[in-house]
């Protein structure tokens, strides 16, 4: 962990929904400074400034980039809008923390990591999943052997209706496998820590069509690895609002000597029911205790400012990010076809 003596300039491009989560930790850590946060919102991102002591704030993220005491950025744009900010921000010489996917075509991913390695910067994408402290657990347990060889995996990540009508105002420009899909197809290469070679994937817009939003409502998805694994995954953004979370995710890894289980949604919640109706709170992804921000969502983004802090290279690579953008997009184009796709490298 870095100290205030050795703190580094921190900026945020994008501080909506997700955004939040990384002004909030960049404002806590205690060898990070957040010198100036960016939203095309004025409203939302003087709010978000006032409430995180950030040292200032801007619409215009060129003004942001300009900035000499600024040493690294996170973008936080909706998928589609990653690569001119990253690539702009690689060239005014600051470390990049992308939020997933790493982009949404192979070759913005490679045109953003040309541009990091031209200049000397660091690269990370925001796989926070890495840091669920359950998935940690199953992979600490394939690497030690207990669970054998890893055969099968389901992964089940989804989300409310509420996600892509109400709380996304671009769902429309994406599709649930660019925001749940990339999740899940990071954790199937980490567990299994091989190469997806082939999927086959389904997909229906039919619910999301009739509310004028149009994107799919799913996607079934079946994934083929180098080394003879299997994985089945489950995205869609049409769960009932009535939900008591707005995403349900689960998964199972079936091992040749044992098999994991992890529940990380309807298991995690603290409930709590008063006259004002019930509440769900979030005890994993994003919490606070006595006034410090914590949980696996916190920590990936704590990893990055540790690494930016401390000189050292994160425990996720830019070719994580492409290799999930590959795997996203024959995803897509199987869903298209109806048939199964190659992954192309």
């Amino acid at each position: 962990m870095g100290t205030v003596s050795d703190s580094r300039g921190f900026g945020v491009i994008g501080t909506g929904v997700w955004g939040e989560t990384h002004v909030m930790t960049y404002s806590a850590h205690p060898g990070a400074e957040l010198v100036c946060i960016c939203d095309l919102n004025e409203e939302l991102v003087r709010g978000r400034a006032e409430q995180y002591g950030a040292g200032s704030w801007t619409t215009d993220y060129e003004e942001l980039l300009a900035r000499d005491d600024i040493d690294a950025v996170s973008v936080v744009t909706p998928d589609f809008l990653h690569r001119e900010v990253a690539i702009a921000a690689a060239e005014a010489g600051k470390h990049v923390l992308l939020e997933k996917p790493m982009a949404t075509t192979v070759a913005d991913c490679q045109a953003m990591i040309d541009a990091a390695e031209a200049a000397g910067v660091t690269l990370m994408v925001d796989f926070h999943n890495r840091w669920n402290p359950a998935m940690w657990g199953i992979r600490e347990k394939i690497e030690s052997g207990e669970l054998g060889e890893p055969q099968m995996l389901t992964v089940r990540l989804n989300d409310t209706i509420y996600v892509p009508t109400q709380m996304l105002s671009w769902s429309g420009k994406s599709t649930v496998i660019w925001f749940l899909g990339s999740h899940s197809v990071d954790l199937v290469r980490w567990l299994f820590d091989d190469e997806v070679t082939r999927v086959y994937s389904v997909s229906r817009s039919k619910v999301l069509k009739a509310r004028g939003v149009d994107t799919p409502d799913f996607f079934l998805t079946i994934v083929e690895l180098a080394g003879g694994g299997v994985a089945h995954i489950e995205n869609c953004w049409i769960m009932s609002e009535s939900m008591p979370t707005v995403f349900d995710f689960k998964l199972e890894m079936i091992g040749s000597e044992g098999t994991c289980f992890a529940d990380c949604s309807s298991h995690r919640m603290l409930q709590t029911y008063t006259p004002e109706g019930p509440e769900y709170a979030d005890v994993a992804v994003r919490t606070e205790v006595q006034g410090e921000p914590g949980g696996f969502g916190i920590n990936s983004i704590r990893h990055f400012a540790d690494c930016v802090i401390e000189d050292v290279e994160p425990a996720v690579s830019p070719r994580d990010g492409l290799e999930n953008t590959r795997v996203l997009v024959a995803i897509h184009e199987s869903a298209q076809s109806g048939q199964p796709v190659e992954v192309q490298r």
